[in-house]
């Protein structure tokens, strides 16, 4: 098992920016890929980010590119997401998650066995 837990969320003015953090406990060395996800009031949750554990190679929503960063620090065992640039648009609730059997860059969440609780970004206009 492996357990996640957000931290970093927060009210912004647009603009501005936010780091988000995501520690990691339990059985870390057996994921492959860990992401953050997320789900703004009355819509779907969508990806943001992934980022592989072994190479540490990344892949990010077209809606995001370009303003944010994902990166892990292994020896930490803690996932951040660096968001610059912040729009309104990008408020919703943010998930970290870790993938146990998918290697590569999985951008499903059904691909994603663990899930963190959640942290709120909200970005005012």
């Amino acid at each position: 098992q492996v357990q996640l837990v957000e931290s970093g969320g927060g009210l912004v003015q647009a603009g501005g920016s936010l780091r988000l953090s995501c520690a990691a406990s339990g059985r870390t060395s057996s994921t492959y890929a860990m992401g953050w996800f997320r789900q703004a009031p009355g819509k779907e949750r969508e990806f943001v980010a992934t980022i592989n554990r072994i190479d540490r190679s990344t892949y990010y929503a077209d809606s995001v590119k370009g303003r944010f960063t994902i990166f892990r620090d292994n020896a930490k065992s803690t996932l951040y997401l660096q968001m610059n640039s912040l729009k309104p648009e990008d408020t919703a609730v943010y998930y970290c998650a870790a993938s146990g059997g998918v290697s590569g860059l999985p951008t499903w969440d059904i691909e994603y066995d663990y899930w963190g609780q959640g942290t709120q970004v909200t970005v005012s206009s």
